[in-house]
């Protein structure tokens, strides 16, 4: 690992587990936030989730060359498995990219090798929670030792491993859009049209969080004013629920600020899971509530009152509309770091609906 880097320390939750000790306090009792890249830094693309579509994932990886990075991709990464036993792979069932002994070798490899500045997940799905019982922590926690910690990006079912990254490595993470998915728009031979900007957005706002900038997102409209302070937690709403009660669940959003996201799940779907949050005491004592896009979910009316009911009575702010998750504009936020949440005193959508800022980064050379 390069010297004369250093990670500003951000406190995190007074019950934060411990690397590879769910349930234990860190030792350290801070999350140190991961270094900016630079050009000419290597990041290694691997699937841990669903398979690439190999034009997909070279479109991608161009992308990225593109930024100035020296693009690696995992073995494993243009795999093919059905979910069940070994046999025949067939197309109309549900595939992941490997084995899940497989696809775990492939992430533990890149993070464990000091040469990768960054591990970036090639696509979502279905399958992260499937490989963290296959990782080996202690060299995972060893690898992120120090003051400057590698990246690890992607988003949707990816909220499996920044959950688990951050409970027990105590490092921040990047969650945006990966390169087997729209990044592969800007990539293609014929690139797909952008008339309202939002893969430029998306470019934009991944090149700011890898390499150093503050990140500033509005809302559309406040369900509930206020301002918050606190680390950001949280992603996607359906791996957040999928997590709790098992060893690398995420730590009780207490004093942070809770981003939450998911797609194709329908208004009574998404009230289930947030009264599951509710129940399980996740949710006690959050700082605040940023809602990002849901994506073919429902009517977003009925959405918004389901909001308003579930999340309403925890008395914190709560910003609806932030461009990050599934939708067509796909921010990156960086995951355990500090962020402040604005959400102004008029219900109404308007231009002025609230932002949800993250501090400049540390850790920049």
């Amino acid at each position: 690992m390069s010297g004369g880097a250093r990670a500003e320390g951000v406190e995190g939750p007074s019950d934060a587990p411990a690397a590879g000790m769910p349930g234990e306090r860190p030792a350290r009792g801070r999350v140190r936030r991961y270094r900016r890249l630079r050009p000419g830094d290597r990041v290694a693309v691997v699937a841990p989730s669903g398979p690439a579509e190999p034009a997909r994932l070279e479109a991608g990886c161009a992308v990225l060359r593109d930024l100035g990075l020296d693009v690696v991709v995992g073995k494993h990464a243009l795999d093919r498995v059905n979910l069940g036993a070994p046999g025949p792979v067939r197309d109309d069932w549900h595939r992941l990219a490997g084995t899940d002994a497989d696809r775990a070798a492939d992430l533990q490899a890149a993070w464990c090798d000091p040469r990768v500045r960054a591990v970036i997940c090639a696509r979502g799905g279905y399958g992260a929670t499937r490989v963290l019982d296959h990782l080996d922590w202690d060299a995972l926690a060893a690898a992120a030792d120090g003051d400057a910690p590698k990246i690890l990006h992607g988003s949707s079912d990816i909220t499996a491993l920044h959950a688990a990254f951050g409970a027990r490595l105590g490092v921040t993470s990047s969650f945006g859009p990966m390169p087997a998915g729209i990044i592969a728009d800007l990539g293609a031979p014929d690139p797909a049209p952008d008339p309202g900007g939002d893969l430029a957005a998306a470019l934009d706002g991944l090149r700011t969080a890898l390499f150093g900038g503050t990140v500033t997102l509005p809302g559309t409209h406040a369900l509930r004013p206020g301002r918050a302070a606190g680390p950001l937690t949280g992603g996607t709403l359906s791996l957040i629920t999928a997590l709790l009660g098992t060893p690398y669940a995420p730590p009780p959003a207490k004093g942070g600020i809770v981003f939450l996201e998911d797609v194709t799940e329908a208004p009574y779907r998404i009230d289930r899971m947030l009264v599951q949050l509710l129940q399980a005491g996740w949710l006690d004592g959050a700082a605040g509530v940023a809602l990002g896009s849901w994506e073919r979910s429902g009517d977003p009316a009925e959405l918004d009152a389901v909001f308003a009911a579930r999340l309403g009575p925890l008395g914190v702010p709560v910003l609806a509309g932030l461009p990050a998750g599934h939708g067509a504009r796909q921010a990156t936020l960086e995951l355990g770091a500090p962020a402040v949440l604005e959400a102004p005193d008029d219900l109404n959508r308007g231009p002025d609906g609230g932002v949800l800022t993250l501090e400049a980064p540390g850790g920049v050379r």
